[in-house]
C-alpha cells in the first residue's frame, strides 16, 4: 500500500507520531489510546481536526509498521508533511503518549523504541537537546509528589 503526504494534514501528521509511539512496543495500551484522545479532544491546534480520522491515521500506521520499509516511509511523511514549528509539539506529544502509562522510565525495549522513533519522525537528530529531561518530567508529573512528600 502507498501512502503519499497529500492525504496527510499537519494535525494527521502528529496523531501519526503519537500512534506509532504507542505502537512502537508492540503493546498499545488503553492509556496510551485515552491520551491521544484527549490531546485531540482538547488542545486548541485540533480544534477543528475531525477525530474520525485517528482511526484513518492508525491504520495507515499499523500498515507502514508492516511494511519492509515502512518506518522509513512514516519517518518521510512526518517530516514531508509537518512543519517545522510543530516539531517540538510533535516531541512533547509523543512524549505524553509515551509516559501516559506511566511506564515509559522503564528498562525495556519501548523506551528505546520510542525515543528512536521520535527523534527520527520529528527532528531528524539523533540526539535531540533536553529529550530525556521531557519525558522526566512527564513521569514525575504524572506520578504525583514522592511519598516523603506528601
Amino acid at each position: 500500500m502507498t501512502y503519499t503526504n497529500a492525504l496527510l494534514s499537519p494535525q494527521d501528521a502528529l496523531v501519526a507520531v503519537m500512534v506509532a509511539v504507542s505502537a512502537s512496543d508492540e503493546n498499545v495500551r488503553t492509556s496510551e489510546l485515552v491520551a491521544i484522545q484527549r490531546m485531540v479532544n482538547h488542545m486548541p491546534l485540533f480544534a477543528s481536526y475531525d477525530a474520525d480520522r485517528i482511526a484513518t491515521v492508525s491504520i495507515m500506521v499499523f500498515g507502514l509498521f508492516e511494511e519492509e520499509d515502512g518506518l522509513d516511509a512514516l519517518f518521510g511523511l512526518i517530516r514531508d508533511t509537518l512543519p517545522e514549528r510543530l516539531y517540538e509539539t510533535a516531541y512533547a506529544l509523543a512524549c505524553e503518549v509515551g509516559a501516559a502509562d506511566g511506564k515509559l522510565a522503564e528498562v525495556e525495549g519501548a523506551d528505546v523504541a520510542h525515543e528512536v522513533l521520535v527523534v527520527r519522525a520529528v527532528h531528524g537528530d539523533p540526539d535531540p537537546p533536553q529529550a530525556g529531561e521531557v519525558v522526566e518530567e512527564r513521569l514525575r508529573e504524572q506520578a504525583g509528589p514522592h511519598p516523603d512528600q506528601r
